[in-house]
């Protein structure tokens, strides 16, 4: 494999770079070699940075002030453009350098490799300055709007499929550039075979989490800020891997999920196709409790509280158990996080308002007493108690 960068000769020597670089060490021929070569790479580097602020400091200082995403884009693309300036001039001195040929070959060989590195550098640079576009719009009320968490996750999963693929690329042409690497490569490809075949399976776990995660772009049954419960855990979607899912969980902590087993395993999505959920609330109550008057209170309570969002409100009898009947409050709330704190709120208030205004309304066991006893029951009392003597 060939790149720009790897010439040499006659044909190297007639660009400026090399040129320029012939005629410093054609001044320097009294010096060593090895000094000589010292001198050419670091001046090299030296008007690779001269060059990499200079293109900076092109940029006017009003655009960058009135702009500060593309002040911090600018910050970032430093180490890249300074990384591809250096190769390229180093690529134009080496030809130039007082060195033999095998070593001035592997040096432009070396060369060849870094610049396609950094070029996989700063295409998984392009990907997430574009990625991080996409979903800087939504990032207030990301929770709240379904089609900003779709991007979200769209944009995470190949964002993350893209950098394994570049890498992947990268590392393969970086290697295709030296000549034994390249020789072993292919002998390796031709008796592949039964070897090809123990590298697909050893390789199934990654491959497997790799095609769920391009199936997790496509279908989408969960998003970046869905509430999920998965193995009994409650919490919500933090991130999006090639390999694997971050679950914050309600308390703070993250459960890491391979993504493979969790498409392949059922779990509940409360925020699907939208963030509004209905919460329950229980109450175990007397018999003698006025429903209707609760029913009332329970309006009352909702409309005093932001959390409620308007929609939903209602009181019904759902079970008549032995000694209490049990009472169900629905209330909706614009997401999980409110809806568990207004299941919270209403069902303090309505504990409140029971103490309050209907203790004896709340659940409490009855025992009966037996009263007196009957004049039948004395006679029979009396005739047991003379049998017993007799005996």
């Amino acid at each position: 494999m060939t790149t720009p960068l790897a010439v040499s000769g006659d044909h190297a020597l007639s660009n400026p770079i090399s040129r320029t670089a012939a005629r410093i060490s054609l001044a320097l021929h009294a010096f060593p070699p090895l000094l000589i070569t010292v001198i050419l790479v670091v001046g090299a580097i030296v008007a690779a940075v001269i060059v990499q602020r200079g293109l900076l400091r092109a940029v006017p200082r009003h655009v960058r002030a009135h702009h500060p995403a593309f002040d911090a884009f600018l910050n970032r693309t430093r180490r890249i453009l300074f990384f591809g300036l250096a190769i390229v001039l180093l690529s134009g001195v080496v030809p130039a350098a007082p060195l033999t040929e095998a070593a001035r070959l592997t040096a432009l060989h070396v060369l060849s490799a870094a610049f396609i590195v950094v070029l996989g550098w700063a295409a998984i640079f392009a990907i997430d300055v574009l990625s991080e576009h996409q979903v800087s719009h939504h990032r207030d009320n990301i929770q709240a709007d379904v089609m900003a968490r779709r991007r979200a996750t769209q944009w995470q999963v190949l964002r993350r499929l893209s950098h394994v693929v570049i890498v992947m690329l990268a590392f393969a042409a970086a290697l295709m550039v030296f000549p034994a690497v390249r020789e072993y490569g292919v002998s390796l490809l031709a008796s592949a075979g039964a070897a090809g075949l123990v590298l697909g399976f050893a390789a199934r776990p990654v491959l497997s989490n790799l095609i769920a995660g391009i199936q997790l772009a496509i279908t989408q049954p969960f998003r970046v800020e869905d509430a999920v419960v998965i193995n009994g855990e409650w919490g919500w979607i933090e991130e999006i891997t090639a390999t694997y899912v971050v679950v914050r969980i309600w308390n703070w902590q993250r459960m890491i999920v391979p993504l493979a087993w969790l498409l392949e395993q059922p779990f509940q999505n409360w925020t699907r196709e939208s963030s509004e959920l209905i919460g329950t609330v229980h109450w175990n109550v007397d018999y003698r409790v006025p429903v209707e008057m609760l029913r009332r209170k329970l309006n009352d309570i909702v409309r005093t509280t932001p959390l409620w969002d308007g929609k939903v409100v209602v009181l019904q009898v759902t079970h008549a158990l032995a000694s209490t009947i049990e009472l169900r409050g629905l209330i909706s709330a614009r997401n999980s996080g409110e809806a568990w704190d207004l299941r919270c709120y209403v069902r303090e208030k309505m504990i409140e308002f029971l103490q309050k205004e209907y203790p004896q309304a709340l659940p409490r066991q009855r025992i009966e007493m037996a009263g007196e006893a009957s004049p039948d029951q004395g006679a029979q009392a009396q005739k047991d108690g003379a049998f017993a003597e007799a005996n």
